[in-house]
């Protein structure tokens, strides 16, 4: 090389030819010039998650969190922990219901959700029955949810009486939630459980018949369905998995009777609400704030509809 060459180019205004903009790997009609600090792609302002260093891209995101989590060996040691304490609140509850008598158990009427009350004789459990009438005969009496017995549109999602209905609901539970437990976390994880448990019971408060009594897991663990369906997605996973699980479930719910469809699609919809909620919050502070709103208008809804029943 020259000595000329070598010389720095003369003071003066350089020539800047600003940002270069590409599409979006994910939205090929979106420009961006923001690009993945780890693989280098280009990515719209919607597909970008912060790092230390610049921004990740959502598969990035997904491998760091990966290579984070895998070398703990704490998580490691106890997966899908909150499944498991989940699954055994609902067997240890299905067998005191068993040992008190299944059908005739007054634990069965306590939890179900029934809008009526409910009178448990030797014979079985009647809807409708007035509390001094149960009384006279011996009965043991349970308030419904239009009465008071708030705690019916949780505890529900805990009570099974038939065998088959518990296993069943139980295998989806350990197949499906230690997935969504491990990618939204515990508290979360649980808030959805219990929140898609919420909006199936108000589905059927409001839809199903005032005799109907209505009890499993299913309304939350359909939420689960519905929640981790929308994040794989959305984090680009394999989502043909669990999509078979919904459509499988969902037929059964349609074409086999007896089944509460109210509080499956309720509880399928809710579900999926929380997963938006979750996605678009992105451990921002308001995501919290904004499930306890979802919260808040559910029990909203189950008030409202007492109000008409009175």
């Amino acid at each position: 090389m020259s000595a000329v060459d070598a010389q720095p180019p003369p003071p003066g205004p350089q020539y800047d030819p600003g940002p270069q903009y590409y599409a979006c790997y994910r939205h090929p009609d979106r420009a961006t010039a923001i690009r993945c600090q780890r693989c280098g792609r280009p990515v719209c302002p919607e597909c970008t998650t912060d790092a230390s260093v610049g921004v990740h891209c959502p598969e990035c995101l997904a491998a760091a969190t990966q290579t984070v989590r895998q070398p703990r060996p704490r998580r490691a040691a106890v997966p899908g922990v909150v499944t498991s304490v989940l699954a055994a609140i609902n067997i240890a509850i299905w067998l005191g219901i068993t040992l008190g008598g299944g059908v005739r158990s007054p634990l069965l009427s306590f939890l179900a959700l029934h809008v009526r009350p409910a009178c448990v004789t030797g014979a079985g459990a009647y809807i409708g029955v007035p509390e001094a009438a149960c009384l006279v005969q011996g009965g043991t009496y349970a308030p419904g949810l239009a009465d008071g017995a708030w705690w019916q549109l949780l505890t529900n999602a805990f009570t099974h009486e038939a065998p088959m209905h518990l296993a069943f609901n139980m295998l989806a539970l350990v197949v499906l939630g230690p997935q969504l437990e491990a990618i939204v976390g515990r508290a979360r994880y649980l808030a959805t459980f219990f929140v898609s448990a919420l909006a199936g019971s108000v589905a059927v408060y409001w839809l199903a018949g005032t005799d109907v009594v209505t009890l499993g897991a299913s309304g939350a663990v359909f939420g689960l369905m519905g929640a981790l369906a929308l994040l794989v997605w959305r984090l680009g996973g394999n989502v043909q998995s669990v999509l078979v699980w919904i459509g499988l479930n969902v037929a059964i719910t349609l074409l086999v009777p007896g089944i509460s469809w109210q509080g499956h699609l309720g509880g399928l919809a809710g579900g999926a609400i929380l997963g938006a909620i979750m996605l678009g919050a992105r451990r921002k502070p308001w995501g919290w704030a904004a499930i306890a709103a979802f919260a808040v208008l559910l029990v909203a809804l189950a008030v409202a509809r007492t109000l008409t029943l009175t």
